[in-house]
Protein backbone atom coordinates (compact mmCIF):
# COMPACT_ATOMS: atom_id res chain seq x y z
CA UNK A 1 0.00 0.00 0.00
CA UNK A 2 1.78 3.30 -1.04
CA UNK A 3 -0.61 5.35 1.05
CA UNK A 4 -0.13 4.24 4.28
CA UNK A 5 -0.69 7.93 5.86
CA UNK A 6 -4.38 7.11 5.68
CA UNK A 7 -7.13 7.50 8.45
CA UNK A 8 -9.51 4.76 7.49
CA UNK A 9 -12.87 4.54 9.38
CA UNK A 10 -14.72 1.53 9.32
CA UNK A 11 -18.62 2.25 9.27
CA UNK A 12 -21.56 0.48 9.37
CA UNK A 13 -24.53 -0.69 11.87
CA UNK A 14 -23.52 -2.27 15.11
CA UNK A 15 -22.89 -6.16 14.56
CA UNK A 16 -21.21 -5.37 10.72
CA UNK A 17 -17.90 -6.55 12.06
CA UNK A 18 -16.23 -3.39 12.10
CA UNK A 19 -13.69 -4.30 14.75
CA UNK A 20 -13.13 -7.34 13.70
CA UNK A 21 -12.08 -6.43 9.84
CA UNK A 22 -10.58 -2.63 11.61
CA UNK A 23 -8.24 -5.12 13.82
CA UNK A 24 -7.13 -7.30 10.68
CA UNK A 25 -6.79 -4.31 8.49
CA UNK A 26 -4.60 -2.27 10.75
CA UNK A 27 -2.74 -5.72 11.12
CA UNK A 28 -1.95 -5.69 7.51
CA UNK A 29 -1.39 -2.18 6.85
CA UNK A 30 0.86 -1.85 10.36
CA UNK A 31 -0.94 1.03 11.82
CA UNK A 32 -2.73 1.30 14.77
CA UNK A 33 -6.18 0.48 15.35
CA UNK A 34 -8.72 1.92 17.75
CA UNK A 35 -12.28 0.86 18.59
CA UNK A 36 -14.33 4.14 18.49
CA UNK A 37 -17.04 2.55 21.19
CA UNK A 38 -14.44 2.87 23.50
CA UNK A 39 -14.31 6.30 23.10
CA UNK A 40 -18.23 6.82 24.37
CA UNK A 41 -18.78 8.38 27.56
CA UNK A 42 -20.37 6.83 30.15
CA UNK A 43 -23.83 8.33 29.90
CA UNK A 44 -23.75 7.61 26.05
CA UNK A 45 -22.98 3.87 27.03
CA UNK A 46 -25.97 3.85 30.04
CA UNK A 47 -28.44 5.44 27.62
CA UNK A 48 -27.61 2.92 24.96
CA UNK A 49 -27.90 -0.38 26.88
CA UNK A 50 -30.90 0.96 28.89
CA UNK A 51 -32.49 0.78 25.17
CA UNK A 52 -32.38 4.33 23.89
CA UNK A 53 -30.78 4.95 20.68
CA UNK A 54 -28.62 7.92 20.98
CA UNK A 55 -29.46 11.61 18.93
CA UNK A 56 -26.93 13.98 17.34
CA UNK A 57 -26.40 15.78 20.53
CA UNK A 58 -25.38 12.76 22.30
CA UNK A 59 -22.76 11.85 19.28
CA UNK A 60 -21.68 15.19 18.71
CA UNK A 61 -18.65 14.71 21.61
CA UNK A 62 -18.07 11.45 20.73
CA UNK A 63 -17.57 12.20 16.86
CA UNK A 64 -14.95 15.40 17.81
CA UNK A 65 -13.64 12.70 19.98
CA UNK A 66 -12.63 10.91 17.29
CA UNK A 67 -11.86 13.58 14.61
CA UNK A 68 -8.92 14.43 17.49
CA UNK A 69 -7.58 10.70 17.36
CA UNK A 70 -7.95 10.55 13.74
CA UNK A 71 -5.10 13.95 13.52
CA UNK A 72 -3.16 12.86 16.04
CA UNK A 73 -2.36 9.77 13.58
CA UNK A 74 -2.37 11.34 10.41
CA UNK A 75 1.18 11.16 10.09
CA UNK A 76 1.56 7.45 10.62
CA UNK A 77 -2.20 6.28 9.72
CA UNK A 78 -4.74 4.53 11.84
CA UNK A 79 -8.02 2.26 11.44
CA UNK A 80 -10.66 3.77 13.52
CA UNK A 81 -14.35 1.89 13.73
CA UNK A 82 -16.95 3.65 14.44
CA UNK A 83 -20.74 3.64 12.89
CA UNK A 84 -20.50 7.30 11.17
CA UNK A 85 -24.35 6.52 10.36
CA UNK A 86 -25.00 9.68 8.77
CA UNK A 87 -23.62 11.75 6.35
CA UNK A 88 -23.31 14.65 8.99
CA UNK A 89 -21.09 12.52 11.26
CA UNK A 90 -18.76 11.47 8.23
CA UNK A 91 -18.22 15.39 7.49
CA UNK A 92 -17.04 16.09 11.76
CA UNK A 93 -15.07 12.67 11.14
CA UNK A 94 -12.83 13.71 8.70
CA UNK A 95 -12.67 17.64 9.35
CA UNK A 96 -9.36 19.26 8.59
CA UNK A 97 -8.26 15.94 7.03
CA UNK A 98 -10.50 14.88 4.75
CA UNK A 99 -7.85 14.40 2.06
CA UNK A 100 -6.29 11.60 4.53
CA UNK A 101 -9.98 10.04 5.04
CA UNK A 102 -11.25 6.88 3.73
CA UNK A 103 -14.38 5.64 4.76
CA UNK A 104 -14.55 1.34 4.75
CA UNK A 105 -18.48 0.67 4.78
CA UNK A 106 -19.94 -2.90 5.88
CA UNK A 107 -22.42 -3.45 4.47
CA UNK A 108 -25.25 -5.95 5.37
CA UNK A 109 -28.88 -6.08 5.23
CA UNK A 110 -31.46 -6.28 8.63
CA UNK A 111 -31.55 -9.71 8.56
CA UNK A 112 -27.65 -10.49 8.04
CA UNK A 113 -27.16 -8.36 11.04
CA UNK A 114 -30.25 -9.76 13.33
CA UNK A 115 -28.44 -13.08 13.07
CA UNK A 116 -25.05 -12.01 13.97
CA UNK A 117 -26.16 -10.01 17.37
CA UNK A 118 -28.26 -13.05 18.21
CA UNK A 119 -24.94 -14.26 18.66
CA UNK A 120 -23.09 -11.50 20.31
CA UNK A 121 -22.35 -11.62 23.61
CA UNK A 122 -20.72 -8.77 25.82
CA UNK A 123 -21.57 -5.84 23.85
CA UNK A 124 -23.53 -2.90 25.21
CA UNK A 125 -25.60 -2.42 22.15
CA UNK A 126 -28.80 -4.07 22.32
CA UNK A 127 -30.45 -5.49 19.28
CA UNK A 128 -33.48 -4.00 20.04
CA UNK A 129 -31.82 -0.74 18.66
CA UNK A 130 -30.65 -1.79 15.44
CA UNK A 131 -33.89 -1.18 13.53
CA UNK A 132 -33.14 2.72 14.88
CA UNK A 133 -29.55 2.22 13.46
CA UNK A 134 -30.56 1.11 9.73
CA UNK A 135 -33.05 4.08 10.22
CA UNK A 136 -30.95 6.92 11.26
CA UNK A 137 -28.20 5.31 8.41
CA UNK A 138 -27.06 7.17 4.99
CA UNK A 139 -25.02 5.04 3.32
CA UNK A 140 -21.82 6.70 1.91
CA UNK A 141 -20.78 7.97 -1.55
CA UNK A 142 -17.35 7.39 -2.56
CA UNK A 143 -16.92 4.80 0.29
CA UNK A 144 -14.76 1.20 0.10
CA UNK A 145 -18.48 -0.94 0.29
CA UNK A 146 -17.93 -4.88 1.50
CA UNK A 147 -20.75 -7.49 2.20
CA UNK A 148 -20.81 -8.57 5.44
CA UNK A 149 -21.52 -11.87 3.91
CA UNK A 150 -17.77 -12.55 3.30
CA UNK A 151 -15.48 -13.42 5.30
CA UNK A 152 -13.56 -11.28 7.99
CA UNK A 153 -10.30 -11.70 5.95
CA UNK A 154 -12.07 -11.72 2.62
CA UNK A 155 -13.68 -8.48 3.30
CA UNK A 156 -9.94 -6.92 4.05
CA UNK A 157 -9.05 -8.90 0.69
CA UNK A 158 -11.70 -6.81 -1.08
CA UNK A 159 -11.20 -3.43 0.80
CA UNK A 160 -7.52 -3.97 -0.40
CA UNK A 161 -7.57 -4.20 -3.70
CA UNK A 162 -10.69 -1.80 -4.22
CA UNK A 163 -8.37 0.87 -2.51
CA UNK A 164 -5.15 -0.41 -4.87
CA UNK A 165 -7.38 -0.19 -7.73
CA UNK A 166 -8.39 3.70 -6.81
CA UNK A 167 -4.71 4.30 -6.14
CA UNK A 168 -3.80 3.30 -9.80
CA UNK A 169 -6.59 5.23 -11.59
Amino acid sequence: MTDLNRIFFVMGVSGTGKTTVGKLLAQILCIPFFDGDDYHSKENIEKMASGVPLNDDDRAEWLRSLNDLAKEHISRGCVIACSALKKRYRHVLSEGIGHSVRFVYLKGSISEVQKRLENRKGHFMPKTLLQSQFDALEPPEGAVTASITASPEEIVRQVLEKIKSQQRK
